[in-house]
């Protein structure tokens, strides 16, 4: 390895650690998952002969992918066994700056991994289909391929109309609200004729083991979740944004955190995500 590294090639770990993060989260879903892959990556650089690496970042943003892709393998057929739905982890933020959602997450999970990586590594991150092509050793058209058939997927995904910020955060003030203080008649005023529920448990905590569709069976449903809180009071810790949709996070009194993220069309809630799964809370401890 030569020692002398030339001061313009050296990477800003700074900059390009949050940056191959969001790469690696956004391929895998889990926060520990990524947090490891780019602690790998970073050690091959530290290992790798610098007379063979032009560009530090290119380095590293394939080592980072092809890492994604060798873990994906692996974790698909761990998610065969998953008990109940599979949600990602949930990354709480001020604001909705957020440029992959946690719907638009739900559905990356549902394409191949070499889709998702060119889709991810063109569409979100702006690489050009010859660093892609790098990236997931495949040819630069099969590389616009992938990322077109993944697009045709995603498109469905991407909301209408953006809610607005103040207007998506009283939304979930007001459904955490009635879904505490048990106000059903407030709470069916805030659903979609056809909301779905999603609750990630993994088998750790009680939670649906089945996605609940419409809006009779959502009010079925909470009607249970109502009664059983009335018993077992939670704490808003914050509301904020979940994935880049309006939610909150809340303690439960089982001593865990829990997140609820909502997907909102037309000012109606279209879909409820409940994080419960402990292992994929730890973080926001």
């Amino acid at each position: 390895m030569t020692n002398a590294e030339p001061e313009h090639t050296a990477p800003d770990f700074g900059v390009l650690g949050p940056k191959l993060r969001r790469v690696a989260y956004r391929m895998l879903g889990s926060v520990a998952d990524a947090e490891d892959i780019v602690h790998e990556a970073f050690i091959r650089w530290m290992r790798a002969d610098r007379s063979d690496v032009r560009e530090p970042e290119a380095f590293l943003c394939r080592t980072v992918t092809r890492l994604c892709l060798d873990q994906l393998k692996s974790a698909r057929r761990r998610r065969e066994s998953y008990v109940g739905p599979w949600l990602p982890d949930p990354l709480v933020e001020e604001d909705d700056e957020e440029d992959v959602t946690l719907p638009l997450m739900m559905v990356l999970e549902r394409l191949s991994p070499l889709e998702r990586a060119a889709f991810l590594l063109h569409d979100v991150f702006g690489l050009g289909y010859q660093e892609v092509a790098a990236a997931i050793q495949r040819e630069p058209a099969a590389c616009r391929q992938l990322a077109a058939r993944a697009r045709t997927h995603v498109r469905e995904a991407r909301p209408r109309f953006k809610v607005e910020k103040q207007r998506g955060l009283a939304l979930a003030e007001a459904f955490f609200a009635a879904s505490r203080n048990g106000d059903m008649k407030a709470l069916g005023a805030l659903l979609a004729a056809d909301v779905s529920a999603h609750a990630d448990g993994g088998g750790k905590r009680p939670a649906a083991t089945d996605v609940v569709l419409g809006f009779d069976a959502v009010m079925q449903q909470y009607e249970r979740v109502v009664a059983w809180l009335q018993e077992n009071r939670s704490t808003l810790v914050r509301i904020g944004f979940v994935n880049g949709l309006p939610g909150f996070v809340t303690l439960e009194a089982d001593g865990e955190l829990q997140t609820t993220a909502l997907d909102i069309e037309d000012g109606k809630i279209a879909a409820i995500y409940v994080m419960r799964n402990p292992d994929k809370l730890r973080h926001l401890h």
